[in-house]
Formats: structure tokens, C-alpha cells, sequence
């Protein structure tokens, strides 16, 4: 017989009543009953139950062991009564007498139970990953995740992809965040970084003359943490293609996501990606009030402006009279009622805006009735012209924000999220996709009014090299994102493969021949040699699973997390370097006041 088993945890049933067997796992919970044991025993792959009476040779060794123990055991398999059958696990027909038992790894006292659902704080679950691990929901998310990439790399495969690794040390790049610096020690002084993604090396894949390239990259970002970002690092679907246009990339990547999100989705509705929207950026920012808006929410926002010009509800009418403000109205079926408005009005001032005006329609006296301020002060015909505009009836209402957009577009779009989900107007159990396109390519700082990049520099401006004559802000890219409930997807462009092109779009950005010349001279100088136009996305391989596992917390499906504050509590990263490290790398620390 094996030295650790000859089944595993799951494998036995009715079948195998009679057989010796040996198991070896991790002790999942014990109980005693009048003086019999029983053991949940569990591997990565289920759970058996094993018993043990004091007419067993090792009784006075089983009675010893602890939750988290792991033990090897030998056993004859029995039936279970009839009644005692449990038909929610693959072995609930049987249970295995313990004849011999080994103890392979004693546990001291548990900081978190794997045995039910306790909920711990999450930096407990971090400084002990390998104990969280061991939980049901860990296991099935973290399989879960293999099992989506694997079925990635086929699906790539089968579209005539070739797998290729590009470089973890690099040179740095302006990818829209911070490089992770690495010192050189042969070339002191000076630095490489970690990549923030594969950009520059797969475009030069596409100039060596190699057609369709993927890899499942690393890509590395020092970035402020969130629930649904990691702030080191992450893995990407990372693709390029050469002679495509932005409908080809559509048409080849879709049909990998629809794939997977239909294979993995646990039945949720996924739409055909011939049927994903293209929307505008200029357009979901009005609609949604975000670029990546959840679709599986009917709500769409629209400019009411005219309505309140000039009225008698003041705010609204002085408001308009500055320029590039607006007033944007948020429909809200079935949301007419005073109660429902308050709520939401206390919503805003949360968020902290002074709170949101609102409108709602009744029936008084067998007739419609507009209520609420708003309605008593701009009068019934521009609240009934309001209510047309908005295709709004009795029982339904209407929440108005003001001002420049820039200011209030980004509460506007979660008013909008919270509404569909208070009114149950949102589709739990649907995957809703788009494309979102047209993104600017410039964007100019607040403060200091500078112009700057506001998505991947390496895209091809719409219009070609003539469109960089007018004013930056006006200037679209072929950029696009993939958008599914609320949550970006994929980012990619149609490439810039021109080189007058690429350096008139960076000195737009402040970039001097010179310096794109220097720090981008792999790319500069490949393209003097027939570069091809091609172009490719990246999807993100931690928020696909998030989503398909049906957690808001990216870090429930990567193995082994950061924390918010970036740091690794299980390795305690980072750390302080040792004085020869830094006297090797000539550097020194300058402590911060």
C-alpha cells in the first residue's frame, strides 16, 4: 500500500464497503459520542468520516488528536446505517473504521477555525494565508481560479495564439501608474523596474514579424489599494495581434470572455457578445456617470437643463447660469415615495453633496400628481415636460444633481447603483458587458493645467497625425475598455506604430523627442524597420474570477494578498535591507521626518 494513502478523501462510497483503505488528511472537527469518536478527516479534495471505539488499537492515540492535526489512518470501510446516511458529500454512504493511525503534523492552538463559518478580521486571514486556506470557500475560489486560467490558455490556443514570456526587469514606463524601482548593483546609480505590463515587449513581439501573441502576465503597479485592486501585483490575459482593427480585437477576445464566464458562471445569463454595446466614453460618463457602468441596471441618466433654466427653483436657475454646468435627472421606477426620496436624499449628503433634489409622482384624486419641492417650484409644465423626457408615470420618481459635471458625476453614478439596487431594478443573475470606446487621449491636470496622458500612451490618436494639430482635449484615442457589472474588464488600444506619429503624441504630453528617444529607444528604433499596425487588450485575470466567484474582495481569489496598506504580514514585507545589501548596491536610506 502507498505510504500516505490509497484513496483520497472523496473516492470512497457503497462500492469500496469491506476494503481496507488508507487515508491521510488534516482533522476537520472530532466528536464524541458516548465513548465512539468520529472524525471529519479532510484533503483537498472532500471529506470522510472515520470512527473509532475503544475496541480499536490506537483508541487512546485518536482520543489525543486536535483539529488541524495531520494524521495518516488505516480502516476497514463500512456502510452507514440507513438513517444515518449523509447525502450532501460524495462519501456519505459510508465511514471508515480506524484500525491504525500515524500522526503526521501535530497543530498548536488554532488563531482562525477552518471548521465553520467564524469570520475573522482580515489581516488575522493574511498573517496566517496557509490556515485560511484550508477553508471550503478558499479552496473552491483558489481552484476556481486555475481552473479559469487553464480554460484561457485553451481557448487562446484554439484562436491560433502562441504563448510567449516577456521580461519581469525592465526599464520604466508611463503606463497611468508607479514603477516598482529595482537597483542595479553592476550599474550603481541607476534603476530597472518591475513592469506595470507587458506593453512595449509585445508590440515589439508584433514587429518581429510574430502574428498573434498571449501570455498570462505578471504585471506589477504601485498603486493605492481597493476592494477590487490589488496594490502590488496581479496577473493579466495579456494579447497583441498585427493587421487588426478595434472590431477585429472585439471579435476575437469577446467570444474568450463570453466562454469563460459561461463556463464558470454557475448559470448566470451571459449575453452574446455579438450583442454588447459600444458606448461612448463621453457617453457612459452622461449615462452612468463612470466608464465602467453595470448594465444589469436599466437606469440611464439624462441632461435636463432646459427644464430649469429660468425657473423658480433658484439653485438650478443660478446654477445654469455659469458656464459648463448642467443638470442631470436620475429616473427611478417605482421609486415614488417621500420615504424612498429622503432616504436617498440623505444618501448624497453622505457622499457630501448639500443632498439631491427630487421629484415623485402619485395619484391624488384619480389624477397624477407631481410632489415634492422641486415640483412646487418649477410648476406643473415643466414637471410634466420633466416626466415625459424621462418616460416616468404614477408610483415613479426622479433625482436631480447640478453643477459641473466633473464635480458631481462620479456621486450622480453611485445614486445610480444604489437606486437600482434599493428598488430591485438590478439583474443579480446576469453578466452585463460593453465595450466602452472613444476615450480621450489627453487629459489636463487641475491645479497646474498641464496635459498628460489619460490612458495608454502608446495608442493610436483617431484621425492619424493631423488630429494632434488641434486642441489635446479634443483628441480620441483607439482605446477601449471591456465593462461587466460595474467593473473594468479589459483596456486596450489600437497601437501607435508610426514613429512621427508616437513622438508628436508625446511632446503633446510634454515629452521631448529627446527624451522618447531615451527612454523609449527599443520601440523608437524598432519602428524604423516596417513596423506593422496591430493592437490587443489585457483582461484581468483576478477580476474575472472575482466576479465569477461572487465576492466584492479581490483579495478572497488571489493566493497570497497584500493587505490595504501593501504590505505582507505571513512574509513581513517589506523590510528593512540589511546594511551590506545597500552598501553593495550603493544606496542609503534618509529616514522620513
Amino acid at each position: 500500500m502507498h505510504a500516505f494513502r490509497s484513496h483520497t478523501c472523496a473516492d470512497l462510497n457503497a462500492a469500496n464497503v469491506g476494503e481496507t483503505v488508507r487515508l491521510s488528511g488534516w482533522v476537520h472537527r472530532v466528536r464524541d459520542h458516548g465513548g465512539i469518536l468520529f472524525i471529519d478527516l479532510r484533503d483537498h479534495y472532500g471529506i470522510t468520516q472515520v470512527l473509532c471505539d475503544p475496541d480499536s488499537p490506537v483508541f487512546s492515540q485518536v482520543e489525543a488528536v486536535r483539529s488541524e492535526w495531520c494524521i495518516r489512518i488505516d480502516g476497514t470501510v463500512k456502510a452507514r446505517d440507513a438513517d444515518l446516511v449523509n447525502p450532501k458529500l460524495p462519501t456519505g454512504e459510508i465511514e471508515v473504521f480506524v484500525r491504525d493511525m500515524e500522526v503526521l503534523g501535530r497543530s498548536e492552538e488554532l488563531p482562525l477555525m477552518v471548521f465553520g463559518d467564524q469570520e475573522y478580521p482580515e489581516e488575522t486571514r493574511l498573517r496566517y494565508r496557509y490556515l485560511d486556506l484550508r477553508r471550503e470557500a478558499m479552496q473552491n475560489n483558489m481552484t476556481l481560479r486555475s481552473d479559469v486560467v487553464t480554460s484561457i490558455r485553451r481557448r487562446m490556443w484554439d484562436l491560433n495564439f502562441r504563448e510567449f514570456q516577456t521580461p519581469i526587469i525592465t526599464a520604466s514606463s508611463p503606463e497611468g501608474a508607479r514603477d516598482f524601482l529595482v537597483p542595479s548593483r553592476q550599474h550603481p546609480g541607476k534603476f530597472y523596474a518591475l513592469p506595470q505590463a507587458p506593453q512595449q515587449f509585445k508590440q515589439l513581439i508584433m514587429v518581429s514579424g510574430f502574428d498573434k501573441y498571449f501570455q498570462i502576465a505578471p504585471c506589477f503597479r504601485d498603486e493605492d489599494p481597493r476592494a477590487d485592486r490589488s496594490p502590488t501585483d496581479f496577473y493579466q490575459l495579456d494579447m497583441e495581434m498585427s493587421f487588426v482593427t478595434q472590431q477585429d480585437v472585439f471579435d476575437t477576445i469577446a467570444p474568450v470572455i463570453a466562454g469563460v464566464f459561461d463556463e464558470f458562471g454557475g448559470g448566470r445569463r451571459v449575453d452574446a457578445p455579438q450583442d454588447w454595446p459600444q458606448i461612448s466614453y463621453r457617453d457612459a460618463a452622461l449615462w452612468y456617470g463612470t466608464d465602467k457602468p453595470d448594465l444589469r441596471n436599466p437606469i440611464k441618466m439624462q441632461v435636463v437643463s432646459e427644464h430649469f433654466a429660468g425657473s423658480g427653483f433658484a439653485i438650478f436657475a443660478k446654477l445654469l447660469e455659469q458656464e459648463g454646468t448642467e443638470i442631470r435627472a436620475i429616473p427611478a421606477p417605482t421609486g415614488g415615495s417621500r420615504k424612498f426620496c429622503d432616504r436617498m436624499n440623505a444618501f448624497a449628503q453622505k457622499e457630501g453633496l448639500p443632498g439631491m433634489g427630487y421629484i415623485f409622482w402619485r395619484e391624488t384624486n384619480g389624477e397624477m400628481e407631481a410632489a415634492g419641492p422641486l415640483a412646487k417650484n418649477i410648476g406643473p409644465e415643466r414637471t410634466e415636460a420633466i416626466r415625459q423626457q424621462l418616460g416616468l408615470g404614477v408610483g415613479d420618481a426622479a433625482f436631480f444633481l447640478g453643477g459641473k459635471p466633473e464635480a458631481f458625476e462620479k456621486v450622480a453614478g453611485k445614486a445610480r447603483v444604489a437606486i437600482g439596487e434599493e428598488l430591485g431594478l438590478t439583474d443579480q443573475d446576469r453578466f452585463a458587458f460593453a465595450w466602452i470606446v472613444d476615450f480621450p487621449m489627453y487629459e489636463a491636470d487641475e491645479d497646474s493645467g498641464a496635459v498628460d496622458f489619460s490612458h495608454n500612451p502608446f495608442s493610436m490618436p483617431q484621425g492619424g497625425i493631423e488630429a494632434l494639430d488641434g486642441d489635446p482635449l479634443d483628441i480620441l484615442g483607439y482605446q477601449y475598455d471591456l465593462a461587466c457589472n460595474g467593473y473594468e474588464l479589459v483596456s486596450g488600444a489600437i497601437r501607435n506604430h508610426k514613429l512621427d506619429i508616437m513622438i508628436k503624441a508625446f511632446e503633446m504630453a510634454g515629452y521631448g523627442e529627446d527624451e522618447v528617444r531615451k527612454r523609449f529607444g527599443g520601440m523608437v528604433n524598432a519602428f524604423q524597420y516596417g513596423a506593422p499596425p496591430h493592437g490587443g487588450c489585457a483582461a484581468g485575470i483576478d477580476r474575472i474570477v472575482m466576479l465569477l466567484a461572487d465576492t466584492a474582495n479581490i483579495r478572497e481569489v488571489i493566493m497570497f494578498p497584500m493587505n490595504q496598506r501593501a504590505e505582507d504580514l505571513m512574509m513581513s514585507a517589506p523590510s528593512d535591507p540589511m546594511a551590506d545589501q545597500l552598501m553593495e548596491l550603493g544606496l542609503r536610506v534618509i529616514p522620513r521626518d
